[in-house]
């Protein structure tokens, strides 16, 4: 179970030896743990009472998205069953590679999963954060759900091109036409605007 976490440079402290244990990158200095590489701090559960925190470099990093993780998409394609996606960011790290993921129509929503209309909740171009429900099989097509208020579009742009504004939790607006448009709005948590 690994969760993308942040860059680290040499030196910075991670946590206390009380938190966690150390892995590979890190060293340990008066009760503390501090990375000894520039890279990615990574925290692993293997069973132990504390988790195992690890630097790795960039390149050895690998973020799968991994079930019960917020990914940031792009909505490459929609039909009346599902939208398809490409998963752009695990958390707030990007992907290397390009992993595909699916968002079925009865995941779109938690009320009224029966009403769901996928044309009225996204559209391709949107901008979407979404969290894994599943991994997949081997073309790496993740399910994905946006099924949580927090969840949903996040950038859209209007057919005039302008970047709408959310008006309710299922419309956005043009500020150019005022033209409305549905959509399933996520209700955004700061830290997630980094687009």
């Amino acid at each position: 179970n690994m969760s993308p976490m942040k860059l680290c440079v040499p030196g910075d402290k991670l946590c206390s030896v009380e938190d966690c244990i150390p892995g590979t990158g890190v060293y340990l200095r008066h009760g503390y743990i501090y990375s000894s590489l520039a890279g990615y701090v990574l925290r692993k559960n293997e069973g132990e009472e504390l988790p195992v925190i690890s630097v790795v470099r960039e390149t050895e990093t690998q973020l799968l998205p991994d079930v019960g993780a917020i990914v940031t998409c792009k909505v490459t394609s929609i039909n009346p069953r599902f939208a398809k996606v490409h998963i752009l960011y695990v958390g707030s790290t990007p992907l290397k590679d390009r992993f595909r993921g699916t968002i079925r129509k009865e995941d779109v929503r938690a009320t009224e999963k029966d009403k769901v209309e996928t044309y009225k909740s996204f559209r391709p171009g949107d901008i979407v954060l979404a969290k894994v429900i599943s991994l997949g099989d081997v073309q790496s097509n993740y399910l994905l759900t946006t099924a949580e208020n927090e969840l949903g579009v996040v950038v859209a742009h209007s057919e005039s091109g302008a970047q709408m504004v959310p008006i309710s939790w299922c419309e956005m607006q043009c500020p150019r036409t005022h033209t409305k448009e549905f959509r399933k709005v996520a209700r955004v948590q700061p830290e997630y605007l980094q687009a």
